[in-house]
């Protein structure tokens, strides 16, 4: 009993995190480790919090024995782990972590509120996708089927977004993910995995109603309703969807009205076992102007940010492109690619397509010298999306210092000062969540973000000096 009365629960995890970290890749640790938090230690027990059932059932399936294995070396042979599942709006759960959880023991949802859908008193259906005057009430999918599964390619920086999205398509609203909200920055691949899933469900299930739609559209049908006096008619034609795909849903930011509708279509729809998806280009607590009891919804399910692919994923995407089109290219032409486009998918992919058009055209070989002027040429004519990295290192150059010692523990005022603009402009500049911003530099949390920016805010209105650090750096960054 005594070995344990000067270790807390968070000096074990802490411990077991190290060991876990030196085990695995960066970008698993980061997706599946560092959301969860240690709660409570007991003799040889350790509590600790996953943010849901699916955490809990990939930890159970795939590092299981990493876990035991960490826990051992702390707690002794005796040692156990149970969860706590933490769910918005759902009960906590404590979980053996080698038993499989009950269906009957899944956390009750507790609504917040109860809706009374509204009735069409009209016989004739309004479908805002069929042109007025023309009797037709199918509704179509709007889907595109050259977005799938197959060739959406899994690798660190999506897995879990790919693998909640598969179970999605599996048993649309029979999982505890709904809604399930992709996030994202720009050409990363959200709208093609909302499309692929979309694809899936209708191949499974044929008689269920699927529906995509950006959410401009969404809000341009709903303005029209308001118009011609329709608004019913426009929510109880939402509310006949089984699975509903809203891409972009920051875009209804600042419009009080369509967020009101779309509440009311929410809560129909969950309250009914039907599959809300949804894609964003920022985390639900990065929104703004989205009305809170929305936002509480969005955390209902489970919200899977999509990363920037890594050197391997980039590699595959090119090799799976010319593998479609039919194309062979020497394996050092695809590692120059992969290795100077890392932005995004989309990137990526037109920069492989501009080099296979440039060969074929111009009937030149497909040299190095040949995929340096066409990477260098299309990365100028794309506007560049500027990344964390870039922003340290930006930051890091301007005061001098190394971007190691920026992500560094010291509180020296010059590199906290430093730190805190890296920050500051991350923010600014990048579609990126706090947490991610926080784990990239220094692998600080995200209410140390909030400070930072907080920080910025402040000595920019007070410090001529420091004010001038911003214009400075704010410059080189939108060069």
């Amino acid at each position: 009993m005594l070995e344990y009365m000067n270790k807390t629960a968070q000096s074990v995890w802490n411990n077991c995190l190290s060991f876990i970290k030196d085990n695995i890749q960066d970008q698993a640790y980061k997706t599946w480790f560092e959301p969860i938090k240690a709660v409570e230690l007991t003799e040889n027990t350790l509590y600790i919090q996953v943010p849901s059932k699916f955490f809990y059932e990939w930890l159970e399936e795939h590092y299981v024995k990493l876990l035991k294995v960490a826990l051992t070396k702390e707690l002794g042979p005796g040692a156990k782990l149970l969860y706590k599942i933490k769910m918005e709006n759902k009960l906590g759960n404590k979980l053996p972590f080698t038993e499989q959880l009950p269906s009957n023991n899944r956390p009750a949802v507790k609504p917040q509120e109860i809706d009374v859908p509204i009735q069409n008193k009209n016989p004739e259906l309004k479908n805002p996708f069929v042109i007025p005057g023309i009797r037709n009430v199918k509704i179509e999918s709007q889907l595109n089927s050259n977005y799938s599964f197959d060739n959406f390619l899994e690798g660190d920086s999506n897995r879990l977004a790919r693998s909640a999205g598969m179970a999605v398509a599996n048993k649309p609203g029979g999982t505890s993910f709904n809604p399930f909200l992709i996030f994202g920055g720009v050409g990363l691949g959200k709208t093609h995995l909302a499309h692929a899933i979309g694809v899936e469900i209708k191949e499974k299930y044929p008689e269920k109603t699927v529906l995509y739609i950006s959410a401009e559209v969404f809000t341009q049908q709903y303005i029209d309703s308001v118009k011609k006096n329709t608004r019913n008619d426009f929510i109880h034609f939402y509310q006949l969807i089984d699975v509903l795909i809203i891409d972009d849903v920051q875009f209804l930011s600042g419009k009080a009205g369509t967020q009101d509708v779309f509440f009311h279509i929410f809560n129909y729809l969950h309250q009914n076992g039907k599959q809300v998806i949804l894609t964003s280009d920022k985390a639900p607590v990065d929104m703004q102007d989205i009305e809170q009891r929305l936002l509480s919804r969005f955390k209902w399910g489970l919200s899977a940010e999509i990363h920037q692919p890594d050197y391997e994923t980039r590699v595959s995407i090119l090799k799976n492109i010319l593998y479609r089109d039919g194309v062979e290219m020497p394996e050092d032409i695809i590692e120059y690619v992969a290795k100077n486009i890392k932005s995004n998918v989309r990137e990526l992919e037109g920069a492989i397509i501009s080099l296979i058009a440039q060969s074929s055209f111009n009937k030149r070989e497909v040299t190095t010298e040949l995929a340096k002027q066409v990477v260098e040429k299309f990365v100028k004519n794309v506007k560049r999306e500027v990344s964390i990295d870039y922003i340290q290192k930006v930051v890091s150059d301007y005061f001098q210092l190394e971007v190691e010692v920026l992500q560094s523990k010291t509180r020296k005022r010059d590199v906290v000062q430093a730190r805190q603009l890296a920050m500051f402009f991350a923010k600014k500049f990048t579609k990126s969540s706090l947490a991610t911003i926080g784990s990239q530099i220094g692998d600080r949390d995200h209410a140390t973000v909030l400070h930072a920016c907080k920080t910025v805010d402040n000595l920019v209105s007070t410090d001529k000096q420091f004010k001038k650090y911003v214009e400075d750096i704010h410059k080189k960054l939108s060069l």
